[in-house]
């Protein structure tokens, strides 16, 4: 009897023995239809042998094995998350199984023979010269080159005339950018630089059968280019050659649920697995990646320069939140160069990182605020259509037209979104043509290429937007970005806040004069000698990093360290303590061994203690070593798996984004 071992989409912890009936062609890596219990799936076959350690007459018969295949490489990955985030094998193996249940046709390769790779553009300067000839010279070994280049400094000429090489000499090329939005304009770009060769995307926004047919495209190797987000880095690539992880800096990258891989760290993994070059390029790279370069461990890239040559970097300055001219949140100043930029034809872009209308509604009597039933948090007005939300777990509910508390009318909306700065923007602006930009006015499938084109066409003057506008985008006639409500990111609990703010006001502050045009950025704060605001006034990435990295290590935190979070939820607070206190008892039982080398802190409630309706608290366990780290989870996982039940769900989130 042939016995398969097959992953399936669930949380176990090993695979599960089936026999194979007679004539069905069952190799590893195989897609098999497989009954648990009655439930039907479609799990991956990762082992196929002779006998069974399960009694014969408890293993089931696989029910059908599909006509897909997932390559060796792809298993090692999957594998390895599986290994390294300390995650059930066949969750792990699901992320890179395609969609399945539509019928697809192949797309075939079109496109010339392989030739002669062509150069880098003519109008590139002689760093993205050099930058492209040091990841060419990269090719046929592993090797990780962080490319580090300020915004408009031509990235991504440089990703493609690398591609293009690579694609020229028989290989194929994986481009991962952050987020879908950026997916259609990047794809656009990449066909217009390499027009006889094949670019497929593959991202959560395609329809499971367009999807499915690209995956298919690049497990062919019809494929030449492969552009997609986090979960492309699984894509099957018979032929790869090259590597890029573009804005490797980016959240976006982390899975939050689930299997909480990083996409960035599972491209690095793949590519010296495969023995092929990757690139990670920012303007502004993660602590990580940074302190990896500084090490020695990566090659570090520069593009100093914007690479247009009649482009230079906006002027910056910062503008008190408050002054005697300040309506409706906006500063006298913004206010005055929002006209001004008008009336010179050219575009302009508010950013402020917040949805909705305002932050809370509050009672001006009794200080009552509309909180959400179901999480700790404030509910966030809307007015476009009218309601209150929360945008943790999309809870709605009508808005009151008195105080619940003290029955007084005179609510007050809090603080500042997108809905109540385009209002703003309206009344004062009434000539100026205003899109809105956000995740609610481009929710319809569209949306955002439609109001994208627009802003190409010039047939919008303003901007206002969240970080969707932030990078990715080039606007010739933008000249003038305004930014409010940064502050609010420097009370944050976050440990990475500084970070991060950093790095969105800077590629919000990139978005301005990329052209001919000189920009201007204006950010609106109470501190303008925080720390953030002089390396942002100053342009001085590489300082800024170097203060954060030596603040990371007298702190102790990632990337000084090494890190794991255990989250835990349930209906009840009581059963969410429990939980973590047995947790906790285990995690310090284990960390008694001297060779743990491993801190383990005290169980908290988590900043959101409430979401969803779900009670949450977290504890952290640490070390300075990343394998005494990884050899105490896998022995920690025996006692966790024990306590996760129907009451109390867990969660083993290695290399946290955070510790929230």
């Amino acid at each position: 009897m042939t016995i398969a071992r097959v992953a399936l989409p669930v949380a176990a912890p090993s695979p599960f023995d089936y026999w194979v009936p007679e004539g069905l062609p069952v190799v590893r890596g195989a897609l098999v239809k497989a009954r648990l219990a009655r439930r039907p799936l479609i799990g991956v076959v990762v082992d196929v042998r002779g006998d069974s350690d399960v009694a014969r007459e408890r293993v089931q018969p696989i029910d059908e094995v599909l006509p897909t295949v997932l390559p060796d490489d792809v298993l090692a990955l999957c594998e390895f998350i599986a290994d390294y985030y300390q995650a059930p094998i066949g969750e792990a193996m699901a992320l890179a199984v395609p969609p399945h249940g539509t019928r697809t046709r192949r797309r075939a390769a079109s496109g010339d023979a392989r030739g002669e790779a062509p150069a880098v553009p003519s109008r590139a300067n002689d760093a993205q010269r050099a930058a492209a000839d040091a990841i060419d010279a990269a090719h046929g070994g592993f090797e990780t080159l962080l490319l580090q280049g300020v915004t408009g400094s031509g990235k991504t000429d440089v990703y493609l005339a690398a591609a293009a090489r690579a694609i020229a000499a028989g290989g194929q090329v994986l481009l991962l950018v952050p987020e879908i939005n950026l997916t259609p304009q990047l794809e656009a770009r990449v066909r217009a630089a390499l027009p006889h060769r094949v670019t497929v995307a593959l991202h959560s926004g395609l329809a499971d059968g367009v999807r499915r047919a690209h995956w298919l495209c690049a497990a062919a190797g019809e494929a030449d280019l492969v552009l997609g987000t986090r979960l492309a880095v699984f894509a099957p690539l018979p032929r790869l050659a090259l590597v890029v992880v573009d804005e490797e800096h980016d959240g976006s990258y982390k899975q939050q649920e689930g299997v909480r891989y990083h996409a960035r760290d599972a491209a690095v993994w793949r590519a010296r697995h495969r023995g092929v070059p990757v690139v990670l390029g920012s303007a502004t790279p993660s602590l990580e990646s940074y302190a990896q370069a500084a090490a020695g461990r990566y090659r570090r890239l520069a593009l100093p320069l914007r690479a247009d040559p009649r482009a230079r970097p906006p002027s910056i300055r910062f503008v008190a939140t408050r002054d005697e001219r300040a309506r409706e949140g906006v500063a006298g100043p913004v206010w005055d160069a929002l006209a001004a930029c008008l009336a010179r034809g050219e575009q302009s872009l508010m950013f402020v990182n917040r949805r909705g209308f305002a932050p809370s509604l509050k009672c001006a009597a009794c200080a009552w605020e509309a909180h959400c039933p179901r999480c700790s948090a404030r509910l966030t007005l809307h007015r476009d259509p009218p309601a209150l939300r929360c945008h943790h777990c999309g809870h709605e509910e009508r808005i009151a037209g008195a105080c619940p508390s003290c029955g007084n009318v005179d609510l007050l909306p809090q603080g500042f979104g997108t809905q109540r700065l385009a209002r703003a923007l309206a009344e004062a602006l009434p000539a100026a043509r205003i899109a809105r930009i956000d995740r609610d006015s481009t929710r319809a499938r569209g949306a955002f290429a439609d109001v994208r084109a627009r802003v190409e066409r010039g047939e919008v003057d303003v901007m206002i937007g969240t970080q969707m506008l932030a990078k990715g985008h080039d606007f010739p006639r933008l000249t003038l970005v305004g930014v409010v409500g940064a502050d609010n990111a420097l009370y944050s609990a976050d440990f990475r806040a500084t970070e991060r703010i950093f790095a969105l006001l800077t590629q919000v502050a990139g978005r301005a004069g990329r052209a001919d045009l000189p920009g201007e950025v204006i950010v609106q704060t109470d501190f303008p000698q925080h720390p953030v605001y002089a390396a942002l006034r100053n342009g001085d990435y590489d300082d800024f990093a170097r203060v954060l990295l030596e603040e990371r290590r007298a702190t102790a935190l990632p990337p000084a360290t090494h890190a794991a979070l255990l989250t835990a939820e349930a209906h009840r607070r009581a059963d969410v303590d429990a939980a973590l206190a047995a947790a906790h008892d285990a995690a310090h039982a284990l960390a008694r061994d001297p060779r743990a080398a491993v801190i383990v802190y005290p169980p908290v409630p988590a900043l959101l203690a409430r979401r969803a309706g779900l009670e949450r608290g977290q504890m952290v366990v640490q070390s300075e070593h990343r394998a005494a780290l990884h050899a105490f989870l896998a022995r920690w996982r025996e006692p966790l798996a024990a306590l996760a039940g129907k009451r109390v769900r867990l969660a083993l989130d290695v290399d946290p984004a955070g510790f929230g």
